[in-house]
């Protein structure tokens, strides 16, 4: 059974930042890219970040670029997402998500609970 439980979200100030983790099983972690979503308040999905398989390809949304880093542990089954000088609109319910293949143009396929980032002083 393919499950993804994320941790790590919270409350920050503007400016700060925050690092949330995936942790995965019931699949092959490194044979399958991953991705981050979010959902802010009364808004659609919005695509975040992808990382390949073997960690070493990366894409990121234009409104976090610069700003958030995705990463992988392969050994640990786990994956990243540090977030750094997050602005209010970066509030939103972050998704951890599974593709079908190993790379970024796989359908998603998993999902996480999701957990809840609030950037406000």
């Amino acid at each position: 059974q393919v499950q993804l439980v994320e941790s790590g979200g919270g409350l920050v100030q503007p400016g700060g930042s925050l690092r949330l983790s995936c942790e995965t099983s019931g699949f092959t972690f490194s044979g399958y890219a991953t991705a981050w979503v979010r959902q802010s308040p009364g808004t659609g999905l919005e695509w975040v970040t992808d990382i390949e398989n073997k960690g070493d390809i990366r894409y990121y949304a234009d409104s976090v670029k610069g700003r958030f880093i995705v990463s992988r542990d392969n050994e640990k089954n786990t994956l990243y997402l540090q977030m750094n000088s997050l602005k209010p609109e970066d509030r939103a319910v972050y998704f951890c998500t599974k593709r079908g293949g190993e790379s970024g143009g796989n359908a998603f396929d998993a999902w996480a609970q999701g957990t809840l980032v609030t950037v406000s002083s």
